[in-house]
């Protein structure tokens, strides 16, 4: 027994008498494997943890909403997407993960499945019958090229199998390659469908569990994340496992396939050759997993920050507050009686919603937005427009829900039937919810308060009053609101002894408001905590963290402690 380059080398005997090598690792390459796997190991955690820190439930919405509005030709679109990309050599790897997030398992992995085996039967043919002179260049220049063609002029079928599961090639090269070689259509098509199916369910399994976590409709609990993780572990070790295996067996494959015009046994001799330890890709494996550690370490201790910055770019626009009307105590008043009875009969005084209720009284609620469409709003005073504006928006929500019943969430409502459909009339202006509160309330009332009296019909919005908001009592009604939210653990969390503050999200998706008025979200807030106020004023400046966004309907059947 000798050691030759590091590995253990024991003679043994083959069926023919001819001695073989059997080889062990030892030394560098088991160093080598044992850093791969922890550097495996530290990108999922990295991966996970970038997903927990950085506001993904917002770029997930977005495209839920977009996606959600196609309907059945989502996925259709989506794989289509995945054709193109395959075709034009694109990373379609976010696509997986998106995949996973929108549709789940079983509708992801059909997706991505289709639209992989598609987009490489494209390029398949392309090769073959299309740009084969300029393939073929692409392909000269590939030292596994010559052997891999060997090989399927003797495996077949086998060898791409075993491809697809291995990473000799990458995978959209590999696409065009095959059509060079002698594989028929078919064949190809059929087992690469197969067989790169482990890849496309740990991708799809991926983006399935990071987007079910962050789009969830409350915080994860930390068992809930675990199981999680370990199940996104589990997936990952038995691809790799899968992997290693096809790569061992595609390195015996491909030696076995002698070069014409080579005696067998020089090709059997050869592959008795201990490869060199893979040293390189070991370094660039883990310096891309300290990378992505030290990425995911900054960015979750600085999560708040990242995604303030995020929210003012990507969040509801920056408006500058002022005031642009006048009193005008004696201009006309409006009657809200109608959606004041509404609100005492279908809301309680936790502002949860009786909707089942609400909708055998949607002849009266539709009245009254009647009403408020019929309103002389030019002629109203400010506190008049301020009241009609905050219960139009709000009567506008209610009908939302109704008209679109059932649902567990404001969310399953297509995005364009949503915040930005033209269905709301004020004045004779039609508007969508978000014109109203973007561009008729917030840049014409200097009032950050109003963000707790606009209500999204969700739980982790600020509760819907059961009266409505009148304009000789608005200034009472908003300070109520507002008190009201900042002494609910659902909203605002103050903890003196570890001096952590937890805001609704609302102050980081509309920050720059509460600056406008108060300097600080911090110290808007502690205008309603005596704890905070006191803390700020003794040098105290605790950076708030931001509480989950609960979805899930404000209804009756959803009840819960505020």
């Amino acid at each position: 027994m000798e050691t030759i380059n590091n590995q253990t080398t024991a003679a043994s005997m083959d069926a023919s008498g001819q001695p073989t090598q059997r080889h062990f690792r030892t030394g560098p390459n088991r160093l080598n494997l044992v850093i791969r796997w922890v550097s495996t190991l530290c990108i999922l955690a990295s991966l996970l943890t970038l997903v927990r820190s950085l506001p993904f439930d917002q770029a997930m919405s977005a495209a839920k909403g977009w996606i959600s509005g196609l309907e059945f030709w989502g996925p259709i679109v989506l794989a289509l997407l995945y054709i193109v990309a395959t075709v034009l050599f694109f990373p379609a790897t976010i696509l997986s993960l998106a995949a996973g997030a929108m549709f789940g398992l079983g509708v992801g992995t059909a997706t991505v499945s289709v639209g992989s085996t598609l987009g490489a039967c494209l390029a398949f043919l392309i090769a073959r019958y299309g740009a084969r002179d300029k393939v073929a260049a692409m392909a000269s220049g590939n030292r596994h090229f010559g052997a891999i063609d060997r090989a399927i002029e003797e495996g077949g079928w086998k060898i791409v199998g075993l491809l697809r599961l291995s990473p000799a090639i990458p995978f959209n090269a590999q696409n065009y390659m095959y059509g060079l070689t002698p594989i028929r259509f078919w064949p190809y098509a059929v087992t690469s469908w197969i067989a790169m199916l482990p890849g496309t369910f740990l991708y799809v399994y991926l983006g399935h569990v990071t987007g079910a976590a962050v789009g969830a409709d409350r915080e994860r609990t930390t068992f809930e994340w675990a199981m999680l993780a370990i199940g996104l572990l589990a997936t990952a070790v038995v691809t790799v496992y899968v992997t290693r295996l096809a790569n061992r067996k595609l390195k015996e494959q491909v030696h076995e396939a002698p070069e014409k015009g080579q005696p067998t046994d020089s090709v059997r001799t050869s592959s008795n050759v201990p490869s060199a330890p893979r040293t390189r890709s070991t370094v660039i494996l883990a310096s891309a997993a300290l990378l992505l550690v030290a990425t995911a370490t900054y960015t979750h201790l600085n999560a708040g920050a990242i995604e303030r910055k995020l929210a003012s770019l990507f969040g509801p626009p920056q408006v500058d507050l002022q005031e642009a009307y006048s009193a005008n105590t004696a201009g006309p008043a409006m009657d809200h009686s109608t959606l004041d009875a509404l609100l005492k009969k279908h809301v309680d005084k936790n502002g949860w919603v009786d909707y089942e209720g609400l909708k055998d009284n949607e002849a009266k609620l539709d009245s009254y937005l009647s009403a408020v469409a019929a309103a002389p709003f030019n002629e109203f005073g400010r506190d008049e427009k301020l009241a009609l504006l905050i219960n139009g928006y709000n009567a506008s929500t209610l009908k939302l829900i109704l008209d679109h019943m059932p649902m567990k969430s404001i969310m399953d409502i297509p995005e364009s039937e949503r915040w930005d459909a033209i269905r709301c009339n004020i004045g004779g202006h039609k508007l969508s919810l978000n014109q109203i509160e973007h561009e008729q309330i917030r840049p014409k009332f200097a009032e950050p308060r109003v963000h707790f009296a606009l209500v999204c019909a969700a739980v982790g919005c600020p509760p819907l009053r059961n009266e409505a908001y009148v304009a000789n009592r608005i200034e009472e009604q908003l300070q109520e609101q507002t008190e009201y939210v900042h002494h609910h653990k659902t909203w605002f969390t103050f903890d003196t002894s570890s001096n952590k503050l937890e805001l609704t999200k609302l102050y980081n998706w509309y920050g720059d408001d509460f600056e406008q008025v108060a300097g600080s979200v911090s110290q808007f807030a502690a205008s309603y905590s005596t704890k905070l106020k006191q803390a700020l004023d003794h040098g105290t400046a605790p950076h708030p963290d931001w509480l989950p966004y609960d979805w899930k309907l404000n209804s009756l059947k959803n009840k819960q402690p505020r």
